[in-house]
């Protein structure tokens, strides 16, 4: 009936989507499983893209030829560049989507692609044959082969909802869980536990009183994720802020003898920097008010989504809590908030191309894993779905390196460092953030993305423009100079030193108080230079910027990267038995026979492998 499939993808979240529109657009041929073809990358919590190193993620995935930055533009309501009072490492996009229609507009990129089939089915278990996955087996009784296989299972294998003392069987608020596919892989011997998330209350806008609350506005020039020519934001909806008192958090402690989290119902470990209302009134006792984000779920819906009140609580204390916040003294509630707890795989059991070790053929991407956030785990399924094509063509792994990706970074965090918490990505996991930034993601990772396959050729031929531009402008600003009458002016403006002789237009960048734009409308030979590019935009000027201001900085950064890169090209053999290397501690062989890492540079990473067992390793590989 269903033939046979080069790869299957199992889930249609935002993982799942990103395996399996980047497969099929490699040419294999792809099937997608999901439960609900109404729900693809369904925003189950917040409506929002991006934020904290997460809108590095989506960047570096648009960058390399994914699509979730192209259906992040086409769908938000607002835009944000966080962090935009710090340096440029720590800039981060973050947009709000509309989240029916970016839903919709996923499920249209995915229609468009040839050789992507769709089937709503569950997954009961997988079919191994000689230690390689060749199909799955579905609850509809159909068998369907395949020679790779990717599980993006999300929430929901053995999913459990919690709200007080109910408990619900489900991977998500009205779908059911999915049964049967730990089971399976824990009889072929993976190891698997337990993990748990939550999300917050949906309430009624016409019911909030926001005369009360503090309004948070897009950016007045919006930017946007994707490199393409994807459309700016004309509009933005505006999001707000609200505060809970002393008198919410007493309203929560009544249902504190009901939560699930410290009656020991759940057994999953929550996300520590996401966590809910009352775990934060239990471990932060002595602060008298928490910040609340309430943001609209679309453009034309009156739905809101109370951010920074997740919670299990019973739905009456979360209701009388609610309406003791001000400007809520009137709301209704669409859906009260909820924890949910599901199966995930320990990561150490993958490749670094998010291969199993136990199973050929066979990936893990998303919360699978152990991660939790849209953005991380679309990063994963378009490295598993780049990987399992790759593999059944018989190229080598694509693999991402710390210094060249945030994306390397989460997948080598995973992989080395296990997860004991759901793995959020923070800017502080990369060391080498100047290096990654949001800005530059197009210029780092669009070759590596048409080397593959998968940037097409106009993408790369607009990197090399804009590198060429960046090229021109730098070397304009080293070579011209300014002279007092043409910007003295401008420096008693912003409040820094008068020039008393000419001086380098770059070297005046150096001072923090100047930007680009305030030299362009005061030197009359910049002005007309930047105005002679053909393509020149705000994007590239900033980026010029950057480059003059921080070059020492990204030097110091590159040359870092550089010598602890030679620690990355020392490759360890798959066949290397560190039970025979007695010299190191025993914990480091314990721990290095689980992981197997690759390179030298990524066992020093794994815990409990200390400085003196590298050396130890170094001189056994004869380096």
């Amino acid at each position: 009936m269903f033939g046979q499939y080069d790869v299957i993808v199992v889930g249609a979240g935002h993982s799942g989507c990103e395996a399996a529109a980047a497969a099929a657009r490699l040419g294999s041929s792809v099937l997608l499983i999901t439960m609900n073809m109404s729900n693809m990358a369904q925003m189950s919590c917040n409506p929002a893209m991006g934020g904290i190193a997460k809108g590095q993620i989506v960047r570096e995935i648009d960058a390399l030829g994914g699509l979730s930055g192209i259906v992040t533009d086409k769908t938000m309501i607002q835009f944000r560049m966080l962090n935009k009072s710090k340096g440029p490492a720590m800039w981060s996009p973050r947009a709000q989507s509309d989240r029916m229609l970016f839903s919709m507009e996923w499920r249209n990129q995915l229609e468009q692609i040839p050789g992507l089939d769709f089937l709503q089915d569950m997954v009961a278990s997988l079919i191994i044959e000689n230690g390689k996955v060749v199909g799955v087996k579905t609850a509809m009784d159909h068998r369907i082969d395949a020679r790779a296989v990717i599980l993006t299972n999300g929430t929901f294998l053995n999913g459990i909802i919690h709200i007080g003392e109910k408990k619900i069987s489900g991977g998500r608020m009205g779908e059911i869980a999915s049964m049967g596919i730990t089971e399976s892989l824990v009889d072929l011997g993976f190891s698997a536990d337990r993990m748990k998330t939550g999300t917050p209350v949906r309430i009624d806008g016409r019911t909030i009183d926001f005369t009360k609350l503090e309004e948070q506005p897009g950016d007045e020039t919006p930017s946007k994720f994707s490199f393409t020519d994807t459309p700016v934001l004309k509009k933005q909806r505006s999001c707000y802020l609200a505060y809970t008192n002393k008198k919410v958090h007493d309203a929560l402690r009544t249902g504190f003898q009901f939560s699930p989290m410290f009656t020991g119902r759940i057994e999953g470990v929550g996300p520590r920097y996401c966590p809910s209302i009352e775990d934060k009134i239990d471990r932060f006792a002595g602060k008298d008010k928490h910040q609340l984000f309430v943001e609209p779920e679309g453009w034309t819906t009156i739905e809101y989504y109370l951010n920074g009140f997740s919670s299990s609580l019973p739905e009456e204390v979360q209701y009388k809590a609610l309406r003791l916040i001000p400007g809520f003294e009137q709301v209704r509630v669409f859906r009260p908030g909820y924890a949910i707890e599901y199966d995930y795989f320990p990561p150490e059991q993958l490749k670094y191309s998010l291969e199993t070790k136990l199973v050929e053929h066979l990936y893990f991407a998303g919360q699978i894993n152990g991660t939790t956030g849209y953005e991380e785990a679309a990063a994963q399924g378009l490295i598993a779905g780049i990987n399992a094509h790759r593999k059944l063509n018989k190229d080598e792994d694509f693999i991402l390196g710390r210094a060249e990706a945030y994306i390397g970074v989460l997948v080598d965090d995973l992989i080395t460092k296990g997860v004991d918490e759901p793995y959020r990505m923070f800017t502080s996991r990369a060391e080498y953030r100047i290096l990654l930034r949001q800005d530059n993601a197009d210029l780092r990772l669009t070759p590596r993305g048409h080397e593959i396959g998968l940037a097409d050729q106009s993408r790369l031929d607009k990197v090399l423009h804009k590198e060429e531009l960046l090229t021109q402008i730098i070397r304009f600003c080293k070579k011209e100079s300014a002279s007092p009458e043409e910007v003295n002016h401008i420096l008693a403006e912003k409040g820094t030193d008068a020039l008393k002789q000419k001086v380098k237009v770059g070297s005046l960048l150096l001072r923090p108080q100047l930007h680009f734009r305030d030299l362009i409308r005061g030197i009359e030979s910049l002005s007309g230079f930047i105005g002679s590019l053909d393509g020149i935009n705000d994007e590239i000027i900033e980026q010029a910027e950057i480059r003059i201001k921080y070059q020492g900085y990204i030097d110091k950064e590159r040359d870092l990267a550089n010598r602890l890169g030679k620690l990355e090209n020392l490759v360890i053999k798959d066949d290397i038995d560190y039970q025979q290397l007695t010299s190191l501690s025993f914990e480091a062989r314990e721990k290095l026979n689980k992981i197997r890492p690759r390179t030298i540079g990524q066992a020093a990473r794994i815990s409990g492998v200390s400085p003196a067992d590298i050396s130890v390793l170094a001189i056994y590989l004869g380096s």
